[in-house]
């Protein structure tokens, strides 16, 4: 995995899931040790992930959207539709702690103030002295690797993920897109994924 530090599977537990719309699968959450970055991240294993190139969604925690239901983003849609299409296929969920891409749930907020006064998802970021994405992959090939993976079909509208496994020596077999999950509070932020950074949102307008 070119000069990435490994890392090892430190456990695996099954653990039971059931979402607010009734879904129930089962996954088996892997932790790890080895992580560049010390944080808790976390490869939930869904359906027979064994078998052929596995379907992979390096998933940024997002509490407003995973935990509390926001529509500012998409993000607890992405995560529904994810962990349902991944247990149909066999693959991974990395669930990584990158909140607010890489900045943290205050600071998110703070980006969130100042996109109501104008602003979008990216320039909020800049306003507050951050980058527009400081999200890093190194630890999501690390995690792949550590669960003998080496090539992925991946689950994501995000070209830069695709970008930072292969650098990292992940092959990206096929880009999958997820649904467009599109409301009237996360439209303009939609349109700055795709305009800004070139995420594969087929939206009207």
């Amino acid at each position: 995995m070119n000069d990435t530090q490994l890392a090892t599977v430190r456990t695996a537990v099954v653990v039971p899931l059931r979402f607010p719309d009734g879904y129930r699968t089962t996954a088996r959450v892997h932790t790890f040790t080895g992580l560049v970055d010390g944080k808790e991240h976390l490869a939930l294993g869904l359906g027979n992930y064994h078998e052929g190139t596995p379907l992979v969604r390096p998933h940024s925690e997002c509490m407003t959207g995973d935990v509390f239901g926001s529509e500012r983003c998409d993000c607890g849609a992405q995560l529904r539709e994810a962990v349902e299409r991944i247990a149909t296929s066999g693959g991974f969920l990395l669930y990584l702690r990158q909140e607010g891409r890489g900045i943290g749930l205050y600071e998110k907020l703070d980006a969130y103030a100042l996109q109501d006064s104008g602003l979008d998802t990216y320039e909020a970021n800049l306003a507050l002295g951050r980058g527009e994405d400081e999200r890093d992959y190194t630890v999501a090939a690390q995690m792949l690797g550590a669960l003998g993976v080496d090539r992925v079909n991946l689950l994501s509208n995000n070209p830069d993920k695709a970008d930072q496994l292969a650098a990292h020596g992940i092959a990206v077999e096929h880009r999958v897109p997820t649904g467009v999950h599109l409301s009237a509070a996360n439209a303009s932020y939609l349109r700055a994924k795709r305009d800004h950074t070139a995420h594969t949102l087929d939206l009207a307008g």
